[in-house]
């Protein structure tokens, strides 16, 4: 049986794209699943200078390594102003280090939500721009708007929005 990771570009405790990775990874009907946390790969804040006068962090070394173990990745990305949090883009960096094809060219689905009105649309479109070059199989993309309004008690309330995610994580499961 096939087995993705889901995981949120953030290290916040009560994130929304965590919740909202792992709510489409609930929707996989014949693979399972790991909930990844970020927080689990702690690294140092990545520079060039760092990095030559000290050995690869254990936090990168144990994230490409958990990174292998999987068939697909869902990644719900969090926007911070405009772009990727720090932390995700971080231990991106260090990750990139060792293996420029961080999602291995394996099935990926790229999504985010926000509070706000475009749903981390920024966000998205920037990795959906970057993440092929990393190795990531681009399978589809989701974008959930107004999450406070339109994610209550762990269901997307809009129907549209359900039935797309619904669809889009179908499609990705077909490709694993």
């Amino acid at each position: 049986m096939k087995k993705i990771a889901a995981f949120a570009g953030s290290t916040s405790k009560t994130s929304i794209n965590k919740k909202l990775a792992g709510f489409a990874a609930q929707q996989l009907q014949n693979t399972t699943f790991d909930v990844l946390d970020l927080n689990d790969y702690e690294v140092p804040m990545f520079s060039e200078d760092f990095e030559k006068d000290n050995e690869y962090p254990n936090g990168a070394a144990l994230f490409n390594e958990t990174l292998d173990k999987y068939d697909g990745f869902i990644i719900s990305l969090a926007e911070h102003n405009g772009s990727y949090a720090a932390a995700f883009k971080n231990l991106f960096d260090w990750a990139s280090r060792k293996n420029i094809k961080i999602f291995r060219e394996k099935p990926v689905l790229v999504m985010a939500t926000s509070p706000g009105g475009r749903g981390g649309a920024t966000v998205l479109g920037a990795a959906l721009g970057s993440f092929p070059h990393f190795g990531a199989n681009v399978i589809g993309s989701y974008t959930l708007p107004k999450f406070y309004d339109t994610f209550k008690e762990d269901e997307i309330t809009d129907n549209d929005k359900s039935l797309e995610l619904k669809n889009i994580v179908t499609e990705f499961e077909q490709a694993l």
